[in-house]
């Protein structure tokens, strides 16, 4: 049974292809964190199909929703908030998730939260340690590469960003070159720890002063450098140019962090999104900053992908916070992340 003073928070993610649910008590602890994948049914397609996705939504929405209060054990009465992504995604697969936190708010009278995606990812780290201000988060997912600087909780200044591609869309690009299924991080990730970074591929720094990334450049130069083997009809092992692109990413990724979290002063540094989960990513982040005096916080690899606790954990700030959304609330697939300081 859950006592008065203790905050409930029920989260709802479904602003891609994955119908997520959970029940959060204070902001940190996970009583339920329900996540119905959909990767099968994408996987033909090289990619998430936006109307396959929501269409999911819509069949395992209540199936999910009913799980994850069961495993909770809690009651609709004993729920203070429900915390749903407002944005951003997609436009089709947010709508499922808003309307069914509208729906459930009417019915059982509960106030709504609106809750940025990246945000979401953020505050995935609290689940894991109690976060400390000031902070910089590295987000890299298959859409966003940004570096987030936070003076206190809900705040986010967004000091670096990705040009053209994000990291985990130039993942799945080379993947797809390599004839990799899938999504194609993971795949890129494990053929990389077989293989030499042995080939000379770009690292784009950009200005001297910029924490802002790039790697369509590097993308094209994987493209490019099989195409010419090809043509010399060399061959080039799928294992050591894997591990050339993740040596080139991580190198950007880390250095910008480090420069970043170093200018700033900052006592912690978080990682966070999909990409959160690349094993070669967390290795080298925690070698570099082993020795750099900043607290380095990475969530486990069930809260790197997305998921409703996360969610939750972003609305319980938003909800200390006195904000509350409205019937109004709407499925905004370009929502900024600053807007929300």
């Amino acid at each position: 049974m859950i006592t008065k003073q203790e905050q409930i928070i029920l989260g709802i993610e479904t602003s891609c292809d994955e119908t997520a649910v959970s029940v959060i008590k204070n902001g940190t602890e996970i009583l339920a964190n329900i996540v119905s994948s959909q990767i099968e049914s994408h996987k033909r397609f090289g990619g998430v199909v936006p109307e396959i996705a929501s269409r999911h939504h819509v069949e395992q929405i209540t199936i999910v929703f009913e799980e994850a209060l069961k495993e909770a054990k809690v009651t609709w009465e004993e729920i203070d908030a429900i915390a749903v992504t407002e944005g951003p995604g997609l436009v089709g697969a947010l709508l499922i998730g808003v309307n069914a936190a509208k729906a459930l708010a009417f019915a059982h009278n509960i106030p709504i939260v609106s809750v940025h995606h990246i945000a979401g990812h953020i505050y995935a780290n609290r689940l894991v340690a109690e976060l400390h201000f000031p902070l910089i988060a590295l987000v890299v997912s298959g859409g966003h590469t940004e570096l987030v600087y936070m003076k206190e909780h809900g705040s986010y200044e967004v000091i670096g960003e990705t040009r053209d591609d994000a990291a985990g869309e130039a993942y799945d690009k080379v993947a797809r070159t390599l004839n990799l299924p899938y999504p194609g991080g993971p795949h890129i990730d494990r053929l990389a720890h077989e293989g030499e970074p042995s080939l000379d591929l770009p690292r784009a720094w950009l200005e001297a002063d910029s924490y802002d990334f790039s790697f369509s450049g590097l993308k094209s130069a994987v493209i490019n450098t099989l195409h010419n083997a090809k043509q010399r009809d060399e061959e080039i092992k799928s294992e050591d140019l894997a591990a050339s692109f993740q040596e080139s990413v991580i190198e950007v990724l880390i250095t910008k962090t480090l420069k970043a979290a170093q200018a700033y002063n900052v006592k912690q540094v978080l990682l966070a999104g999909g990409v959160a989960a690349n094993k070669g990513l967390r290795k080298r982040l925690n070698e570099a900053f082993n020795e750099s005096g900043i607290e380095l916080i990475i969530p486990p690899l069930s809260l790197c992908t997305d998921n409703a606790a996360m969610i939750a954990a972003a609305g319980s700030i938003e909800y200390e916070k006195g904000r509350r959304a409205d019937m109004k609330l709407n499925g905004n697939p370009g929502l900024d992340l600053e807007s929300f300081s």
